[in-house]
């Protein structure tokens, strides 16, 4: 797999400088915080880390995250109406291409602490596309820093799991869709006598196949099929109101609002100079290019030896220079054998889909 990341030197003080990963961790209540990370949302143990689709969509860790689903938290009290808030950690966005959701599992016996969600969930929120699909700002989540969502006004008074979700999907092509789950403690009051649905289950709610997007594939998809069951909204088992979800079950983009790729795009396009020509590593060891690394063009080949994807800085070169600093306007690295040095990062995405393109914030 090609992975064109900025470099990461001596790494990283800032915790999330590199991999625009991202988690849930601080409840917001009716636009306010509520204490501090986590008083309400159970700990997952896999820090920032995305779980990817092998090692969740079967497993019970799909439910809160990987470490979480008997975490310890707090139960915090809420109303019907209530607009509930998941902020990301350190002060973070949500800088992949994907859908978003939110479900809700009443806790049978009416104590959620003790709840580990295994049995019913119904979906409640669901954004995903208004453009075309291989384009990051289509998608409703996109450079957000919370998920948020309405409680439907007809929900049965109780004590719930509530699970926010992000699943970028640039890696589905490969197997590897993302995922980024918690789960809330929130105690209903002030409710109605709704009748949530349809139901699901994690693990169950979604498979491989429909999570795994290939959001590269040529011709460019026109559509997003949303996975899981329709959001319900309030009233009857699977109903719904147009002030729940962003998007309905099934995302589409107008042929008329696709816009002409430019160079000047929303999105960053770097682009090294023409006269310099695609650098190669090796072939003698396994090797994952490396693409807009701020190196020198200068620099021998062999000083790049990529370390789980990141090529380190050469022996003496400063430190500001190696993904530390903000990536320059045309940087110099690894390009896909056969890849113009030249071509901008949204055209050399389609070409090689296997290239994953973060940025350092």
């Amino acid at each position: 797999m090609c992975s064109a990341r900025p470099l990461k030197a001596a790494l990283l003080a800032a915790p999330l400088a590199a991999n625009a990963h991202y988690i849930f961790s601080q409840l917001i209540v009716n636009g306010e915080a509520i204490r501090s990370d986590y008083s309400y949302i159970r700990q997952n143990t896999n820090s920032y880390m995305p779980s990817f689709t092998d090692d969740v969509i079967n497993s019970e860790d799909m439910r809160c995250n990987v470490g979480a689903t008997n975490a310890a938290s707090e139960t915090y009290d809420v109303n019907a109406g209530d607009t509930i808030g998941f902020k990301l950690a350190y002060d973070e966005f949500i800088e992949h291409p994907g859908p978003g959701f939110v479900y809700m599992s009443l806790a049978p016996g009416g104590d959620v602490s003790s709840y580990d969600g295994s049995g019913d969930w119904f979906k409640v929120w669901e954004s995903g596309l208004s453009g075309p699909v291989s384009t990051e700002t289509s998608w409703g989540t996109y450079n957000a820093d919370r998920i948020e969502f309405t409680i439907p006004v007809d929900t049965p008074d109780g004590e719930y799991l509530v699970r926010p979700e992000h699943i970028a999907i640039h890696e589905g092509h490969v197997g590897k869709a993302q995922f980024y789950m918690e789960c809330a403690q929130l105690r209903v009051a002030g409710g109605g006598n709704g009748s949530p649905g349809p139901m699901t289950q994690f693990p169950g709610a979604y498979t491989a196949d429909e999570v795994n997007f290939d959001m590269w594939s040529q011709p460019v998809p026109s559509t997003y099929d949303m996975p899981g069951p329709a959001v319900w909204g309030g009233g009857s088992s699977g109903g719904s109101d147009s002030g729940s979800p962003d998007t309905g079950s099934s995302s589409s983009a107008p042929a008329s609002s696709a816009p002409a790729p430019s160079a000047s795009a929303s999105a960053p396009v770097f682009s090294a100079p023409v006269s310099s020509p695609p650098i190669v590593a090796p072939s003698s060891a396994p090797y994952r290019p490396t693409t807009f690394a701020t190196m020198t063009s200068a620099a021998p080949t062999s000083s790049y030896a990529p370390v789980d994807g990141y090529a380190p800085a050469p022996s003496g070169a400063p430190a500001a220079s190696y993904g530390v600093a903000p990536v320059p306007s045309a940087p110099v690295g690894y390009f896909p054998a056969g890849v113009s040095s030249a071509a901008p990062v949204q055209s050399m995405s389609a070409g090689f889909p296997d290239c994953e393109v973060e940025y350092v914030r």
